[in-house]
């Protein structure tokens, strides 16, 4: 098991009592490299299922446009004919549709908020992990001189050698989670104790919808 598990961990985790107590400094920051890279491969894997779940939304709200656009049609094509009963129908099919889109739109913009949650947690890993490698180039020259530092006052009996490892900056910044699950399906769906009220509502909007369109098509007559 690596030093951290997810990400947060890292933010939260006290770098420098973690040094203090290895045995090994120079090996702990090597392990916690590792962990960070590893932690990056997992969001990048995420942002890659989030992206892809937009371009999924994206299509479907392509689908729905064009279903509330071939309803209209068809309640176009109804009142030419003098159906108004067809007219009504195609227009509460529409309305349907249209309800769908909205709560469509508004799940494509937490995915979108998502994305770009992600996009900050990649940047700034990207930068702690950047840092860590330049402070492990620098601990492992510090090392070194500490060391024969250490031989010329073993050899010459001078006091014991001074703490030569500088302690890693304390990473402070909470994320958010990485992980939001979207449920697409679920979200388009009506409680059954609110569908009475809701098709009566529905009703309505057809209703005043089917006379502006009447109005517009009288309009578009007298416009010929």
């Amino acid at each position: 098991m690596g030093i951290f598990s997810r990400f947060s961990d890292i933010i939260n985790s006290n770098l420098n009592s973690l040094l203090d107590r290895a045995e090994d400094p120079a090996k702990m920051i090597r392990l916690m490299i590792q962990e960070m890279e590893e932690t990056l491969v997992e969001v990048r894997t995420t942002s890659a299922k989030v992206l892809a779940d937009r371009k999924e939304q994206e299509r479907r709200l392509q689908r729905l446009k064009k279903d509330a656009e071939e309803w209209e049609y068809k309640a176009r094509l109804a009142i030419s004919k003098g159906r108004d009963d067809l007219a009504r129908a195609a227009l509460a099919e529409k309305q349907v549709v249209s309800e769908t889109l909205e709560l469509a739109t508004r799940e494509l913009t937490i995915i979108e908020e998502q994305l770009q949650a992600l996009h900050e947690e990649i940047g700034q890993l990207q930068q702690k992990l950047d840092d860590a490698k330049a402070k492990q180039k620098s601990l492992l020259v510090r090392e070194q001189t500490s060391r024969s530092r250490m031989d010329i006052r073993r050899s010459s009996n001078r006091e014991k050698l001074e703490e030569a490892f500088r302690k890693f900056e304390a990473y402070e910044r909470k994320m958010d989670e990485m992980e939001a699950e979207v449920d697409a399906q679920d979200l388009g769906r009506t409680r059954p104790l609110h569908d009475e009220f809701a098709e009566l509502e529905r009703n309505d909007k057809v209703e005043s919808e089917l006379a502006a369109l009447k109005a517009k098509m009288d309009h578009e007559k007298g416009e010929r």
